[in-house]
């Protein structure tokens, strides 16, 4: 029935295409087009160091106190705390996807001062470090010597010094983290000489 219509009128057929097409070439320039959309949820990273001090402890003195006072945060979804033997803490959290990863790490920076005072007196002088972090992993560097003519030590050297420093420079990089140690000397002692 609407076929015949538009067959016993080709003009009003032409008019409606023709609609159609302007109608979709206005749509096609005012929608938003993002050319990288978020789709993995913003981190931001709370970094702590307790000399000394195993993981209970650690947690009980350090996490504890931050975890009270950014939970709650805007736009929070959930956190993830981590803390090791060697006085180590590390909490990601975690939020909404959409939220502006800037006003994010503001409002946790925020409620980590808060917690400052509760902290012991060495965390508090060390500081926690707050910053936005990439939940995945963008790329991996290998250094390496095509012949052979450097050992592992100089290039970990190397990298310590020149690469790193450089990478980080680079606009949009957060942070990098080496899978080596830094360059040192192990020294063994007699401890009867010692004596």
């Amino acid at each position: 029935m609407i076929a015949n219509t538009f067959i016993k009128r080709p003009v009003t057929a032409m008019v409606i295409s023709l609609v159609l097409v302007i109608a979709g070439t206005i749509c096609i320039i005012v929608l938003p087009v993002d050319q990288y959309p978020d789709i993995t949820p913003p981190v931001v990273q709370v970094n702590g160091q307790f000399t000394g001090a195993d993981a209970q402890t650690v947690e009980q003195t350090v996490a504890t106190p931050v975890e009270q006072q950014v939970n709650g945060t805007p736009g929070m979804e959930y956190m993830q705390s981590n803390n090791t033997n060697n006085g180590l803490m590390s909490m990601n959290v975690t939020f909404k996807v959409g939220t502006n990863i800037d006003i994010a790490t503001l409002d946790v920076q925020n409620r980590v001062s808060i917690a400052s005072p509760l902290l012991p007196a060495v965390v508090s002088r060390l500081g926690l470090t707050v910053r936005a972090l990439n939940p995945s992993m963008l790329m991996m560097v290998a250094i390496y010597s095509p012949r052979g003519t450097h050992g592992i030590t100089f290039l970990d050297n190397y990298t310590n010094i020149f690469v790193q420093d450089a990478l980080l420079r680079v606009p949009g990089v957060g942070s990098i983290n080496r899978f080596t140690d830094d360059f040192s000397m192990r020294i063994w002692m007699n401890p009867e000489k010692m004596a």
